[in-house]
């Protein structure tokens, strides 16, 4: 019954476009911090990474062992990743263009900064950002996916509707 109404009430819609504003402002404006500070990630990773130690580690051994082979050697492109990846989920969130996918790369940024011992407001927008995707596109139905989304639909079953696959 709620994923119905969440989905598909115009009430739903209104209140996820408040949530869907309050996460994008989150986002955009770490993002634009990070762009515009000289971010950089790599004392960040190297202090999860010395945070999965002793008795009780905030960060599991499987997450540090990624931080230290793949994104501390690659640290720059990481910084590049998370500044403009920030800045992009919440311009999708404010605007409601793509909104579903900026919801997800954004929850995907949120446990990743989870994995790496950091709490702050991340379970908090992981929770608000759950919300979104399970509403799918009535999350964005105020928004830019109201004429996105159906263009997107129209283009995609005219270029399959003849036969071809997707693999062709």
């Amino acid at each position: 019954m709620f994923i119905k109404w969440i989905r598909e009430s115009q009430i739903a819609a209104g209140i996820l476009t408040i949530i869907r504003l309050y996460v994008g402002y989150s986002w955009i404006t770490a993002g634009y911090g990070k762009l515009t500070g000289g971010f950089d990630a790599s004392g960040f990773l190297q202090g999860a990474v010395a945070n999965a130690t002793g008795d009780h580690p905030a960060v599991q051994a499987w997450w540090a062992s990624f931080l230290e082979g793949i994104a501390i050697p690659n640290a720059g492109l990481f910084s590049f990743l998370v500044s403009w990846g920030e800045l992009l989920v919440g311009l999708g969130l404010i605007l409601g263009c793509l909104t579903t996918a900026a919801a997800f790369f954004g929850i995907f940024m949120n446990f990743s900064f989870l994995f790496s011992g950091t709490v702050s407001t991340n379970a908090q927008m992981v929770l608000l950002t759950f919300f979104i995707l399970i509403a799918g596109f009535n999350a964005g139905k105020i928004g830019l996916d109201r004429y996105v989304i159906p263009f997107i639909r129209k283009q995609s079953k005219g270029r399959f509707s003849s036969g071809e696959s997707i693999a062709s």
